[in-house]
């Protein structure tokens, strides 16, 4: 008989939390709890709340999200397993990071945690591409990264949705131009980077979907290198038929950001140019669904012992 794990999503209604709760309805394991929405701001009914549940979900800002753990925290061995989406513990030693592709072992790590961080949607895409060729001593760790992206406006928030259903929106923008992204953190850490990238995202007037792009000068890695080594590279370290695919450049030398919408896979790509001596790396994700939710429900079920992380790993031995 097939146990059964109760989960409470504390910010439920937020954009993460509705995709969260969309894909564990009716999951078999998993029996979801929800405080009453003139509650859910009320200390005592979440405290509660969690005393009955076997893991949080916490889908709130990061101060929130601190006043969250510290208050699972008070209920010592009667605490839940905590699953959290925001930026606030994803650097944190005493968190485990929720990239299960990250590299060997990751995924028992997070199988055997009772903290997890649910990683950002562009560190996603970035760390996937970066850290398997720094691993691997092609990429120096002190080569002067540059990561651009570009998101749909559900990755922004309430009032960034609201801007694009209601007033339109713009067509496009870059943004975080003063280079602090509160992302970059994660994104330098996990890649193993000793130099900061710089980081330049953006936002299209699409609702979602993600494209993550890392251009690269073949003569500044260690060794003689082209575009096809590089994409062995990346190959070698995921496991086939997994979330996370290393696919050959689309036709053409294009790429759009829609296609894995309302899905939970990462594309990974390498477009080259010998002659030039240059390469550009390619992630394609939903930035609702890798890239939040979905990343999110992947943990939940390596946390609660649904899956097993062991498929996630033999790549990398």
């Amino acid at each position: 008989m097939t146990q059964t794990y109760r989960v409470f999503i504390d910010g439920e209604a937020g954009t993460t939390g509705l995709g969260i709760r969309e894909r564990l309805d009716g999951m078999a394991g998993i029996e979801l709890r929800s405080i009453a929405p003139d509650r859910r701001k009320d200390p005592d009914a979440r405290r509660e709340m969690m005393e009955q549940v076997d893991l949080v979900v916490l889908c709130l800002p990061d101060d929130a999200a601190k006043e969250s753990a510290a208050l699972a925290a008070s209920l010592g061995t009667k605490a839940p397993k905590l699953l959290d989406a925001s930026t606030a513990h994803r650097v944190d030693p005493d968190w485990a990071y929720g990239f299960a592709e990250l590299h060997a072992g990751q995924g028992t790590r997070i199988a055997a945690a009772a903290r997890v961080a649910n990683p950002g949607c562009y560190p996603t895409g970035a760390i996937a591409l970066i850290r398997p060729l720094v691993d691997a001593g092609v990429l120096p760790d002190d080569y002067p990264i540059a990561v651009n992206a570009v998101s749909g406006y559900s990755g922004g928030g309430k009032s960034m949705i609201e801007a694009h259903e209601k007033a339109g929106g713009p067509s496009f923008e870059l943004y975080a131009l003063g280079l602090e992204h509160k992302h970059l953190p994660e994104m330098q850490f996990y890649s193993r980077l000793t130099r900061r990238p710089i980081f330049v995202p953006s936002v299209g007037h699409f609702r979602q979907g993600m494209l993550v792009s890392v251009p690269l000068h073949l003569d500044a890695l260690r060794g003689v290198f082209g575009p096809e080594i590089l994409f062995d590279i990346l190959e070698g370290h995921y496991p086939q038929g997994g979330q996370v695919r290393v696919l050959p450049p689309s036709d053409g030398g294009r790429i759009e950001a829609e296609d894995l919408n309302d899905t939970d896979l990462m594309e990974l790509r390498v477009f080259g140019n010998e002659k030039r001596g240059q390469a550009v790396l390619v992630a394609r994700l939903d930035n609702l669904g890798k890239g939040a939710s979905g990343a999110a429900v992947q943990n939940l079920r390596l946390m609660l012992g649904l899956d097993k992380p062991a498929a996630l790993e033999h790549a990398h031995a």
